[in-house]
């Protein structure tokens, strides 16, 4: 068993790049160009640029709400953090995607790929809690309550089957899903949302 500090650092740093780089996928107008006009086309760049960097920081806030009653760490679940920094250092590219398929016959499956990645990440969020709170929490901090425990449990497995139906939403219309991730993130942003929220004195 080791501690989590080095974890920690590696996450952050992926966090913070991921989430920088969101902001290379808006084109900045050309010197010949319409300003006003240029700037106008560009709203669904803006727009799916707003919704991840509010996902991806939420899930940063998340994943630091996790570290304040996980305090070691094992090859095994080093591992599982590292496959989910793997989406979380992906979701750049769906969110490009999705802005430059906006209006076209590719919108529907862009966003499909957005929505994909969020349901990845929702499901490795519940296997870093599965893991660290199983054999009976042997990766949680000593005094983590079993109360804390299942609160965790009850409240990350809700992520996968809404980001599903968020995702499943593009059938209908794609605006209908989009609008859904950003409520999602603004959600997941209330104090109230966070199942371990009120647990940052654990540690």
């Amino acid at each position: 068993m080791t501690n989590t500090g080095r974890l920690e650092t590696f996450a952050d740093g992926v966090f913070a790049i991921a989430i920088t780089l969101l902001v290379l996928g808006i084109r900045v107008p050309g010197a010949t160009e319409d300003l006003a006009q240029a700037l106008g086309a560009q709203w669904p760049s803006f727009f799916a640029y707003a919704v991840s960097f509010l996902t991806i920081g939420i899930m940063w806030v998340q994943h630091h709400r996790l570290f304040t009653v996980i305090g070691r760490s094992n090859p095994s679940f080093a591992m599982i953090n590292v496959v989910f920094l793997m989406f979380i250092a992906f979701v750049p590219y769906p969110t490009e995607v999705l802005a430059q398929h906006i209006n076209t016959p590719g919108w529907t499956l862009a966003t499909f790929l957005y929505g994909g990645t969020m349901v990845a990440i929702a499901i490795l969020f519940n296997a870093i809690w599965a893991y660290a709170a199983s054999r009976n929490g042997h990766l949680l901090r000593e005094n983590v309550a079993l109360a804390i425990r299942e609160a965790g449990a009850r409240g990350y497995w809700l992520g996968p089957p809404l980001y599903g139906v968020i995702t499943l939403l593009a059938l209908v219309h794609p605006v209908v899903s989009l609008i859904g991730f950003a409520a999602f993130a603004l959600y997941w942003a209330l104090p109230i949302s966070g199942v371990l929220s009120g647990t940052d004195q654990a540690g």
